[in-house]
């Protein structure tokens, strides 16, 4: 069974993002990208599957630029048999990516797509729920834990109101939750064995799709700043304090 997982190139989770002065978005000049946690953590469910014996291979994709292949590389040091780079300078929103994804699946037959809940960057938290939908595929979303056997696909999901265990056939769509697994360390051996790896490239237009943006961004801006707290001598003032000047009772 191949496994095909989606993984996107974002700014590092450790980087403060800074608005542009136009306030048309976020300024990634010169900043450290990586591939989204959420996403690593469906690479390594996945390379886990193929550990044991349940998936024959593991096949990494990432729709974007061309400095893509990095966070491609990246995925295969850890345990990707192969990648796919779909290449394109258009902004990429996540019915884009769905619809590349959904090209991707028909062309490669996987038994079991797995990505990340959401991105860092947007955190839409669409483009999994929108290929299930296009595939017309069942879907398990907040995986924090799964089980492959017999055709199926048994699925630990985190839900407002605790945990949900599901039990969904293949071939399925599962996004990551954080506590599904804890990423490996990616060894320098694994990362010089990963420069040999196939990375094949496609364009968009190659697959059949259009991603032109149907959502337009009006403005970015950071959020206000907080004001400073303030001390009270005593609960009656407290009270006071929420009920003229925050108004909260």
């Amino acid at each position: 069974m191949k496994v095909l997982v989606p993984v996107k190139r974002v700014v590092d989770y450790n980087v403060k993002v800074r608005v542009k002065s136009d306030n048309t978005g976020v300024d990634i000049a010169n900043v450290k990208m990586s591939m989204n946690p959420f996403d690593e953590i469906a690479v390594e469910e996945a390379v886990r599957l193929k550990e044991k014996g349940v998936v024959t291979e593991v096949i990494a994709v990432s729709c974007g630029v061309q400095q893509c292949q990095e966070t491609l590389r990246t995925a295969m040091a850890i345990g990707a048999d192969r990648a796919i780079l779909v290449q394109t300078d258009e902004e990429l929103q996540p019915l884009a990516v769905a619809k590349l994804l959904k090209a991707l699946f028909d062309k490669e037959q996987p038994g079991l797509v797995i990505l990340g809940k959401q991105a860092i960057d947007d955190d839409c938290n669409q483009t999994g729920q929108m290929l299930a939908a296009l595939l017309d595929l069942p879907q398990a979303t907040f995986a924090s834990k799964v089980e492959v056997a017999d055709g199926k696909a048994k699925v630990t999901r985190e839900v407002d109101g605790g945990l949900e265990t599901i039990s969904i056939s293949l071939p399925a769509v599962i996004t990551t939750d954080l506590r599904l697994n804890e990423p490996r360390y990616v060894t320098l051996p694994n990362i010089m064995k990963a420069k040999k790896k196939q990375l094949d490239t496609v364009k968009p237009e190659d697959l059949g799709v259009d991603v032109k943006p149907r959502l337009k961004t009006l403005k970015v801006t950071e959020p206000a700043k907080r004001g400073a707290g303030v001390k009270v001598p005593d609960v009656a003032t407290l009270v006071a304090k929420l009920k003229n000047e925050a108004k909260v009772i």
